[in-house]
C-alpha cells in the first residue's frame, strides 16, 4: 500500500508532516522543480536559484536516511511543468493508493490541491504545517468578536503559549516589548563581523548554470552566490548571528547604511520559511544569548517578536483574510510601478541604493522594504498588487503568505486599517534621521518645495491631503493633521504642486 509523499519546495524539513509515520521501504517521496510554480511572478534569479538548490540537496538528505524519492528537474525534458502533472506521472510509474502533503503556503496551491482527489482517483491526505505555531483554528478563534486584530496582543498570547521571555505569568523585565529601544540610528563599523557566506558546490554550481540559461531575463543577478542551502549550513548562520550579531541587533535594527546592507539582521527568514530551520528553536536559542548574559533582552525581545509576533501573526491574516485580501485598495491607487523599481536607476539615492541592493543580494532589510520603497509606493499612489507583485518576486525569503499581508496590509495600508491602526507614511525626514542615504544624494531631506527639495516630504504631506476623507479619523495621524492645518493656504497649496509636479513625470 505505497503512500505518494509530494513534499514542496518550502517544505524542507525532516519534521514536515507529510513525513510522518512515512514507511522508507514503501513509500515514494516526490519533489519536483515545475515552471508553473517558478513562473507564476517572475522570481529574482537567486530566489530561484536558492529554492532549486535547497531541494536538490534536500532530496539528497531523504535519499542518504533511507527515503525513496523520486526528483523532477526543472529542465527534465519529460517535465509536465504543473504538480498535479507530475503527480499524474509518478502515480502512472509506482501505482500508489494514496496521496500525502502537507497543506501549502499560498491559496492558489491550495485550490489546485483539492482537486486532486477527483482529478487523480486517489485518496488525498493534506496535513496541516506543524512548523508553525498558531494553526488556521487557533488563529481564527483568537480573532473572533475583536474589533481590530492587533499584532501585539496576538503577540502576548504567542509568548504566554511558548513560555519565551516569561517569568511565570508575566513578561521579563516587566514589559511585553522593547521597540522604543530599538529606534537608533548606526554608523559605519569596519570591526562589525561579517555575515556567512557559502561558496556554491557542485550541485549549486549546476543549479545556477540552469537558472541563467532558462530564466535568463528575469529580475536580479546570479553574481556571488552565497546562500546556504542545506540545513547543517543554515544552523552555522544561526549561531554566527547569536554570537556575532543578536546583541547588536536591537538598538539599530531600523537603521539603514549605504555601505553595509545587512548591519546586525540575522539573514535567517530565508532558511525558516523554507523549512532549515525551526522558528522556536531559533527563539530559544536568542532566548538562551538573554539568560546567559551575551544579549540584552531589548535585542532578544525585538529579534523574538518578528518571529513569533509579526511571522506568526501574517500567516494567520493570510489565511484568515482570504483570497480576496490581495485585491484590496483602501486609497483606490492605480497609478503603475515606476520603472526604476526594476533598474535602480534614479536620483533618489536612498530608493537606487535599496534596489539595487534588492537586485544584487535578493534581500532588504524590514525598515528599507518598509520606509523606503514601501513608503514610496504609498506617498505616490502606486496600485498596492503591483506592489505587491513587486515584493514577491524580488526576495528570496518572500511567499504570499507572509509577504501579501505585510505589503498589501502593513506597508500600504490598502485593507484600511484590518491589519494596522495606520499607515507607515514618512518624509525625507524619517530617512535622514534613520541613514546616511541623503548625505550624498542630489535631493536635500531639509526642503519641501524646489528643485533640489527631496520628493519624500511634498509627497508625505500631498498623500495626507488627498487621503484626509480616509484617514482624518485616525487618532495616530491627529498630529500629522495638525501640522497641515497649521500651514496657510500658499505652503499648502506649493507643496500640492510640487508633488503633483513630481508625479506627472514619474515614469
Amino acid at each position: 500500500m505505497t503512500t505518494l509523499v509530494l513534499i514542496l519546495g518550502d517544505q524542507l524539513s525532516p519534521q514536515i508532516s507529510s513525513l510522518d509515520g512515512a514507511d522508507k521501504k514503501r513509500d515514494i517521496v516526490l519533489m519536483c522543480e515545475v515552471m508553473a510554480e517558478a513562473t507564476y511572478v517572475g522570481h529574482h534569479k537567486k530566489k530561484i536559484a536558492f529554492v532549486f538548490s535547497a531541494m536538490r540537496h534536500f532530496a539528497e538528505e531523504l535519499r542518504n536516511s533511507g527515503y525513496q524519492v523520486h526528483y523532477t528537474r526543472i529542465d527534465d525534458w519529460d517535465n509536465s511543468n504543473s504538480f498535479t502533472g507530475e503527480l499524474k506521472r509518478a502515480i502512472q510509474q509506482v501505482n500508489p493508493k494514496s496521496i500525502c502533503v502537507t497543506e501549502p503556503g499560498e491559496w492558489r496551491v491550495l485550490d489546485e490541491m483539492k482537486l486532486w482527489s477527483k482529478t487523480l482517483g486517489l485518496p488525498v491526505d493534506i496535513r496541516p504545517d506543524t512548523r508553525f505555531l498558531c494553526s488556521h483554528e487557533e488563529f481564527a478563534r483568537w480573532a473572533v468578536g475583536r474589533k481590530s486584530l492587533t499584532m501585539e496582543f496576538f503577540y502576548r498570547d504567542m509568548r504566554r503559549k511558548t513560555g519565551l521571555l516569561m517569568q511565570g505569568n508575566e513578561p521579563s523585565g516587566g514589559k511585553w516589548n522593547f521597540d522604543a529601544d530599538n529606534r537608533k540610528p548606526a554608523a559605519p563599523d569596519l570591526l562589525r563581523p561579517r555575515h556567512l557566506r557559502f561558496k556554491p558546490d557542485t550541485i549549486t554550481s549546476d543549479v545556477l548554470a540552469t537558472v541563467d540559461r532558462v530564466f535568463p531575463d528575469n529580475f536580479g543577478t546570479l553574481d556571488n552566490f552565497g546562500f546556504a542551502v542545506t540545513p547543517s549550513d543554515a544552523e552555522k548562520v544561526l549561531d554566527s548571528f547569536i554570537a556575532d550579531f543578536l546583541a547588536g541587533f536591537g538598538a539599530t535594527q531600523d537603521a539603514m547604511l549605504q555601505d553595509d546592507p545587512f548591519l546586525n539582521h540575522s539573514l535567517l527568514s530565508f532558511y525558516i520559511n523554507i523549512g532549515f530551520l525551526d522558528a522556536l528553536t531559533v527563539c530559544r536559542a536568542a532566548e538562551r544569548a538573554y539568560l546567559d548574559g551575551s544579549a540584552p533582552l531589548n535585542a532578544v525581545e525585538g529579534f523574538v517578536r518578528q518571529i513569533i509576533g509579526w511571522r506568526e501573526y501574517m500567516r494567520g491574516i493570510y489565511w484568515h483574510a482570504g483570497p480576496s485580501y490581495v485585491d484590496s485598495n483602501f486609497f483606490e491607487n492605480t497609478r503603475p510601478l515606476p520603472s526604476f523599481y526594476w533598474s535602480g536607476k534614479t536620483e533618489m539615492n536612498c530608493l537606487s541604493t535599496v534596489i539595487n541592493e534588492t537586485i544584487e543580494h535578493a534581500y532588504a532589510h524590514h525598515i528599507q522594504r518598509l520606509m523606503i520603497t514601501g513608503n514610496f509606493a504609498l506617498l505616490a499612489g502606486i496600485d498596492p498588487k503591483a506592489v505587491h507583485i513587486w515584493y514577491l518576486e524580488v526576495y528570496a525569503d518572500a511567499y504570499e503568505w507572509v509577504e501579501l499581508p505585510n505589503v498589501v496590509g502593513m506597508s500600504q495600508f490598502a485593507d484600511g486599517g484590518f491589519l494596522g491602526t495606520k499607515p507607515y507614511a514618512a518624509s525625507g525626514n524619517y530617512i535622514n534621521r534613520m541613514s546616511d542615504y541623503c548625505g550624498t544624494c542630489r535631493f536635500d531631506p531639509k526642503k519641501r518645495v524646489g528643485e533640489d527639495a527631496c520628493p519624500f516630504n511634498a509627497l508625505y504631506w500631498d498623500f495626507l491631503a488627498r487621503n484626509r476623507g480616509k484617514l482624518s479619523s485616525n487618532r495616530r495621524l491627529a498630529q500629522s493633521y495638525s501640522s497641515w492645518d497649521g500651514m496657510d493656504n500658499d505652503t499648502q497649496q506649493a507643496l500640492r504642486r510640487q508633488a503633483a509636479g513630481f508625479l506627472a513625470v514619474l515614469k
